[in-house]
């Protein structure tokens, strides 16, 4: 018997081989994954609530409720965020457009944040709201920053994006769906 069929013939030493192959075509094929495409189980369900202070005036405050009736953006940013820096750009142009955003300013430190829309610009319809704790993004269901919900009319989310959005994700993804939440 040569070498290759008695390794073959003992099934000992086929299970870990089978084990790995299966592994790694699992690991192979999540690479192939767009991770800004991660479902999001509150698609298609209602906005969750908060009430938080706006970041440059605590005695004021927002709520998703606020924007009922119309589509708009949950942008979630912080000053620290190298990502979010790549897409602020864009976020000028959704309000160009005249794409209601509102900013949700993660787990940042107020001075640091408004330092920052000071030196970038402020593209959110409303002065960012502050999330310094996180909890509200967390009800959200956000992983990290960037992210951005879509939510329609009706306070409903349509639309997650994970990471830094793009023209390209403007024009094919965003605004369609904030054109069908009109009619």
């Amino acid at each position: 018997m040569s070498l290759v069929q008695s390794f073959f013939a003992r099934p000992k030493f086929l299970i870990p081989l089978i084990v790995f192959l299966s592994v790694a075509g699992f690991f192979a094929a999540g690479l192939k994954l767009d991770s800004t495409r991660v479902p999001s189980p509150l698609v298609g369900k209602s906005a969750p609530s908060f009430n938080l202070p706006l970041l440059h005036l605590e005695q004021a405050s927002f709520r998703p409720e606020d924007m009922k009736g119309q589509a708009w953006l949950l942008n979630v940013w912080a000053s620290w965020c190298v990502a979010c820096r790549e897409e602020h750009e864009v976020l000028f142009e959704l309000k160009d457009r005249g794409i209601p955003i509102v900013g949700l300013n993660y787990q940042d430190e107020p001075d640091d944040a408004l330092r920052w829309l000071q030196d970038l610009g402020n593209p959110y319809l409303v002065t960012p709201i502050a999330d310094k704790q996180g909890a509200a993004a967390i009800d959200w269901g956000v992983y990290g920053v960037p992210e951005t919900f879509v939510i329609d009319r009706s306070g409903v989310i349509v639309y997650k994006h994970i990471g830094p959005i793009t023209y390209n994700d403007v024009t094919s993804v965003i605004l369609p769906l904030i054109e069908d939440s009109k009619s």
